[in-house]
């Protein structure tokens, strides 16, 4: 089996990108980020995730972006929105997916992986810069430009199974490969239970998918 980094944030479009690849035959080493979101409640459910789907290892790496700020989801003094809004919502971490991309980088290449796997979508998101497809391709070419082994010939590759879907066709596809979605967490303002607000963007966006996958929506909602 070939090795992979998996970015697995506890949400339903990671949860499902790990099932996705462990189908495709990957031995798969998953990387979460303790990087001063307002609940860590996706951890929990990141590390339930990364066994029930088989993960081959499961790391969290500590990164505090909250020194810096600039976002509803790492300093508390910026409200997350209850309403859409336009333009770049407030939810955006700058450069999150930059500094993510960069850790699994640096740890594919100690696991002599070629591949890694991120859940980023640019059909039915929230308009973050770091989840298009300019910006993925953008940083494969700086991956195999910045690595001995891209220098040498070895390429790697940033895979993005769900770049081009609704999230109907993600959840439809993450239930096909057997994830529960009942055990991942994708509200922006989750308790420590990890019940969901229910109208955060991430919320609006999840039910949506259920509505239009019709599915049932199994979210676990807080009163």
């Amino acid at each position: 089996m070939k090795n992979a980094v998996v970015l697995l944030s506890g949400g339903m479009d990671s949860a499902t990108v790990l099932a996705l690849a462990r189908a495709k035959g990957f031995d798969c080493h998953c990387l979460s980020f303790r990087y001063g979101q307002r609940h860590h409640a996706e951890l929990v459910a990141a590390a339930e995730l990364a066994q029930s789907l088989g993960a081959a290892d499961h790391r969290v790496v500590d990164l505090n972006l909250g020194l810096f700020g600039g976002s509803a989801l790492t300093d508390q003094a910026i409200q997350v929105p209850d309403a859409p809004s336009d333009g770049i919502p407030v939810t955006y971490v700058p450069a999150r997916n930059t500094v993510f991309l960069s850790i699994a980088l640096a740890w594919a290449e100690v696991l002599d992986a070629r591949d890694i796997f991120i859940g980023v979508n640019a059909v039915d998101y929230s308009g973050y810069p770091d989840c298009r497809p300019e910006f993925i391709q953008a940083f494969e070419i700086m991956a195999n430009l910045a690595t001995k082994a891209g220098v040498g010939g070895d390429q790697c590759h940033i895979r993005t199974p769900l770049i081009d879907l609704t999230k109907a066709e993600i959840i439809r596809q993450g239930v096909e490969a057997g994830v529960d979605f009942a055990r991942t967490v994708s509200c922006y303002s989750a308790d420590d239970q990890g019940r969901a607000c229910g109208v955060c963007d991430a919320c609006r966006l999840r039910a949506r998918g259920f509505a239009e996958a019709g599915l049932p929506d199994t979210t676990r909602y807080r009163p």
